[in-house]
C-alpha cells in the first residue's frame, strides 16, 4: 500500500507540499547564458526543456526578480550548456545571487558561440537560441526560443538534481 499524503489550503494545493513534490523529479543542471551591452550574464538553471522538432524550439524559465532576467530579455538571443556531473561547483557558483558580473566566467574554460553567447567547453551539449516568445510563468517567465545552433562537445554522464541535492548516475 502507497502512502498518500495530501495537504491542501482552500482552493490549492500547500506550497512546501508541492515544493517537496516536484522535487521529487530529477532535473538535469544546465548553466544558461545571455550578452547584452558586451557583458556575459550567466545563471545556473534546471527548468530547461525541448518544446518542438518542427520547429526547433527550447525554453527555460528564468525567476523576475533575477538580474538574467532582464539582460535575456533585452538581448533575445542565449545559450544553454548542460552540465557534466563533475561541474557541481560551476553550478552552486552562478547559482548564487549577487555574485559580481565582470569576471564571472573566469576559470570557466568558454567560448563564445554562433550568437555570442558563452557556451561551456566542457559541456555535454550547448543549445543556441533565438527568444521567439516569452510567456508570464508566475514570479517566473517562460522564454522560449528558436534553436540556432547545437553541439555536443563533451561525452559523460550529466549531474542532476533530485531531492533538494545533487546527484550522479549510477551504474
Amino acid at each position: 500500500m502507497h502512502k498518500v499524503a495530501s495537504v491542501q489550503t482552500g482552493d490549492r494545493a500547500d506550497r512546501d507540499a508541492y515544493r517537496r513534490a516536484v522535487g521529487r523529479f530529477a532535473t538535469g543542471i544546465t548553466i544558461v547564458t545571455t550578452r547584452l551591452d558586451e557583458i556575459d550574464y550567466a545563471m545556473t538553471v534546471n527548468s530547461f526543456a525541448s518544446v518542438s522538432l518542427d520547429p526547433l524550439l527550447a525554453l527555460i524559465c528564468v525567476e523576475k526578480v533575477a538580474r538574467f532576467h532582464g539582460a535575456v530579455l533585452s538581448a533575445g538571443v542565449w545559450g544553454v550548456s548542460v552540465l557534466e556531473e563533475s561541474a557541481e561547483d560551476a553550478s552552486r557558483f552562478f547559482a548564487h545571487r549577487g555574485r559580481p558580473l565582470e569576471g564571472q566566467l573566469e576559470g570557466h574554460p568558454h567560448h563564445h558561440g554562433r550568437l555570442g553567447v558563452a557556451l561551456f567547453d566542457d559541456a555535454l551539449a550547448t543549445v543556441e537560441c533565438r527568444t521567439v516568445a516569452v510567456h508570464d510563468g508566475g514570479d517566473h517567465s517562460i522564454v522560449v526560443g528558436e534553436v540556432v545552433a547545437v553541439a555536443t562537445p563533451a561525452d559523460g554522464s550529466p549531474l542532476l538534481y533530485h531531492e533538494g541535492r545533487y546527484r550522479r548516475l549510477s551504474g
